[in-house]
């Protein structure tokens, strides 16, 4: 145990973390599209029976592996299909990877070093968001950080048995990873350990990785599930392979294009409040010369530049691409507070109490973000939150720099770490005075008394994810097929191709319902004036019935 906190103290912080971290899983509802989707499809899941073939609205759906659609499906059936059950997964794997950075550090550095690294991934803005909303990228950071881990520790003044053990480990992960989210679950692992190879000349290290042996346990772990899936749908290998994967990567297509130097401020922003000490830590994962053997902190270095290198060069970006590399970020940049110049430390607070005080000041101008489908009035009240939440950072802040000053370095590092928490935490809870605009259980709560199991549900020309979770149920499609224009031409089920065959449909229906942006309903009832009566109506949804 640390020699700078005891264990009953260690126990307490540990505790105190996860009531914070799992405090506002079902706080918030669920909003489009990613957590309806990740969502509604483990429903469909535990509907249907059918665990095999991942579907969205009754479609297939290859877009992802199922391991995560499995676990909320599966806490669906012990919890009940809540927000919830539908976040836990993804918050699981966050609360175990802080846990893993912890354990980390202990075993490469030094028993301070994993409870600072702890400290810091546990706070890291992004890290922090991206662990309490329902998307892949937690778990697949999870996965990915176990395996880059255990293969250190297995390089890491191993002897042979042991490194054995934890390449076995480090295979296994990156199997789940692969489970989780495709290919990436293993490239760049191996383009990490590659990269090392190469700038180091360690070509003894490729004797060491127990090729033949991880490589049968990761194909046992992985290759199931897609052979069978393979062999239920012909046409998921090549959707799932090549378009999912390099056509992702190399295209366009997805509509996700940003700059080459997009995730620089996307690392600056989402490494909030450890800015500071953040470029003196590489600098020094880079230059630290080691003893002998395998260079711990540079391999961990490279890990993170190959993530962030990938994703960069990739065509389809998003914000959350690069949390992979975050836990082994937060323990370099641990590892270095630990023997920091208290100057660090004082810039480090004194920086996160101005941010805080930034904040809290500016909360008022959030009201310009405003838009026809984002009303003022919500906005509004989301002001208070941002200001407690700057509040929040602020006084953290001052109380970390007191205690730096002080020379109290390991307090000063923990409760800089639970200003941080508290900071996005906030910023989370107060998002749900947004949530009329961006998630659908509001409209369908208006009218779920007047829903019955057999009316059939259209959604013309949009796509809300969120919606089919709280309806419960799939619905029919028209005009638009969002993300499942393939999945449409294997199977056109109901589908509708237009506005006309909807209205065709409508007359012939004795009871629906169906929902429309706000901006279409009048245009639709304009060319095609059916009976239609509004029945609820929020700030981008209406939805109408059938008198």
């Amino acid at each position: 145990m640390s020699s700078t906190i005891s264990r009953g103290r260690l126990w307490i912080l540990l505790a105190v973390f996860a009531a914070g971290w799992f405090c506002n899983l079902g706080y918030r509802h669920l909003i489009k599209p990613d957590e309806g989707r990740y969502a509604e499809i483990p429903r469909e899941m535990v509907a249907s029976g059918d665990w095999l073939t991942p579907r969205l609205n009754g479609y297939k759906y290859f877009e992802k592996p199922a391991l995560q659609y499995w676990m909320t499906a599966a806490a669906f059936t012990a919890f009940g299909q809540n927000e919830w059950a539908a976040r836990l997964w993804p918050a699981l794997t966050g609360f175990l990877g802080v846990l893993l950075v912890f354990w980390a550090g202990k075993r490469l550095f030094t028993p301070p070093a994993g409870l600072c690294g702890a400290a810091v991934a546990a706070s890291c803005a992004l890290y922090v968001v991206v662990g309490h909303m329902l998307t892949l990228d937690m778990a697949l950071t999870f996965f990915m950080s176990a395996s880059v881990f255990a293969f250190a520790v297995a390089q890491h003044d191993s002897g042979e048995s042991e490194r054995r053990r934890w390449m076995l480990v480090a295979w296994a992960a990156a199997a789940l990873a692969v489970m989780t989210k495709g290919l990436v679950g293993i490239v760049l692992p191996a383009g990490a350990v590659a990269a090392y190879v190469l700038l180091h000349r360690d070509w003894r290290l490729l004797s060491r990785l127990h090729l033949v042996q991880g490589a049968s346990l990761f194909l046992a772990i992985a290759a199931p599930w897609f052979i069978l899936v393979s062999l239920a749908n012909p046409e998921f290998f090549r959707f799932f392979f090549i378009h999912e994967h390099f056509e992702r990567f190399l295209t366009r297509e997805h509509d996700r294009y940003q700059p080459f130097w997009y995730f620089i401020p996307v690392l600056l922003l989402g490494v909030l409040p450890w800015i500071v000490g953040l470029f003196p830590a590489l600098r020094l994962a880079w230059t630290r010369s080691a003893a002998a053997g395998f260079h711990t902190q540079r391999f961990l270095l490279l890990w993170c530049a190959v993530v962030l290198a990938f994703f960069s060069a990739s065509n389809s970006k998003l914000v959350s691409y690069i949390l992979p590399f975050f836990p082994a970020l937060s323990l370099l940049v641990g590892n270095y507070l630990c023997s920091a110049p208290r100057r660090v430390l004082l810039a480090q607070a004194v920086l996160a109490s101005l941010l805080g005080i930034a904040v809290a000041l500016a909360s008022p101008q959030a009201v310009r973000f405003a838009s026809e489908s984002l009303p003022s009035q919500l906005v509004e009240g989301y002001v208070p939150w941002i200001a407690a939440a700057g509040a929040f950072l602020a006084a953290a802040g001052i109380l970390s720099a007191a205690l730096a000053a002080g020379a109290k370095r390991l307090p000063a590092i923990i409760s800089l770490a639970f200003g941080g928490i508290l900071f996005a935490q906030t910023l989370l809870w107060g998002h749900e005075r947004l949530s009329p605009a961006f998630s659908a259980y509001h409209i369908v709560h208006k009218i779920r008394d007047q829903l019955k199991p057999d009316a059939p549900f259209y959604m013309v020309d949009t796509f809300d994810h969120s919606l089919l979770f709280y309806l419960g149920r799939t619905v029919t499609m028209v005009g638009n097929k969002d993300e499942l224009g393939q999945s449409i031409g294997w199977e056109p089920r109901t589908f509708l191709p237009d506005t006309a065959a909807f209205a065709r449909a409508w007359q012939a229906d004795r009871e629906a319902f169906a929902m429309f942006s706000v901006n279409d309903l009048d245009g639709f009832l304009k060319a095609h004036p059916v009976a239609m009566q509004i029945v609820a109506r929020d700030p981008r949804r209406v939805i109408v019935r059938k008198p």
